[in-house]
């Protein structure tokens, strides 16, 4: 049985992951980026001639089009906002001594125009709705950001800051469901291809409130949303390291995206853990990287 603790201790002391004195905020080692390098190139290889359009994204992104979005409505637990410094001279002064008397400097902060990026598509959505109706097959996107939640944890695999790559697919229902279908099969085989145990199960957001526990049984009662599970801290909690879901036309409503016909357009993605996979790499294969079966480092290096 894989073992409940000592893992992130394990990678701070084999400089796979660096401690930066803040729960789920670590550094990564030369080494740590090169399994998820490897990782990146097999997802692109699966991709295969799909063709999609790369967009890449910074971890920040419109405070205004996070809040039409709707995400403080059902995860405000897990949204991080930037604030900024906008006072005047005397302002500086009191921040200073401030400081000086070790009290809180925060409160001369205010918010921003920008906020920590959640999940690598949602800067995408006004975009591709800039961009008029979509074209009689839809569209498809490669993305790929760091992304910022609130959940500060000593489980490796609860990172604050991680990265997250995504294929999002926006068209009609039967596109779009389609594409997840296919993905979801995908999916699978390309994990087994890298000796990595895992499940697939249907599940749902971490919705907030009593309101949020309705939505997340409807998510569930409707199958919007399957993850594939690997055990990297806990054998019982597996930890979900694909999403494969389906939207519905929530964001073609609140973006205004439209299909050929016009009607509203669906979308669905595929995301990929970027630092979860590599963790649970490191976990079933150990932290000697050239000791890993000849099958999965040809898998990721060729």
């Amino acid at each position: 049985m894989l073992a409940t603790t000592g893992f992130l201790d394990e990678l701070f002391d084999k400089g796979l992951l660096i401690e930066t004195g803040v729960d789920g905020i670590y550094g990564r080692s030369g080494l740590f980026e090169e399994i998820g390098d490897g990782f990146q190139n097999l997802v692109t290889r699966y991709a295969g001639t799909d063709n999609a359009e790369v967009v890449r994204f910074p971890p920040a992104m419109s405070r205004a089009v996070f809040e039409r979005s709707g995400y403080m409505k059902s995860f405000p637990q897990l949204a991080g906002t930037i604030h900024c410094f906008h006072g005047d001279g005397a302002a500086h002064l009191d921040l200073m001594q401030t400081i000086e008397a070790n009290g809180d400097w925060t409160k001369g902060q205010t918010a921003s125009e920008v906020v920590l990026t959640p999940a690598a598509c949602y800067p995408l959505y006004p975009t591709a709705a800039k961009r008029g109706p979509l074209p009689a097959e839809g569209r498809l996107y490669d993305l790929l950001s760091y992304c910022f939640r609130h959940e500060p944890s000593r489980d490796p695999a609860r990172q604050q800051m991680f990265r997250m790559r995504e294929f999002v697919r926006m068209g009609t229902p039967d596109q779009v469901t389609a594409f997840r279908a296919d993905w979801l099969d995908r999916g699978q085989k390309l994990i087994a291809e890298i000796g990595l145990p895992f499940s697939v199960d249907v599940a749902n957001d971490p919705f907030f409130g009593r309101t949020g526990k309705m939505l997340a049984v409807n998510q569930r009662d409707q199958r919007l949303k399957f993850e594939l599970l690997i055990p990297i801290e806990s054998e019982a909690s597996p930890t979900a390291c694909l999403s494969f879901n389906y939207h519905q036309d929530h964001f073609g409503k609140t973006f205004g995206l439209e299909t050929a016909g016009p009607e509203t357009a669906h979308t669905a993605c595929v995301g990929f853990g970027h630092e979860r996979v590599i963790l649970a790499l490191l976990k079933h294969h150990g932290t000697d990287v050239k000791a890993w079966p000849a099958a999965v480092r040809k898998a990721l290096w060729g």
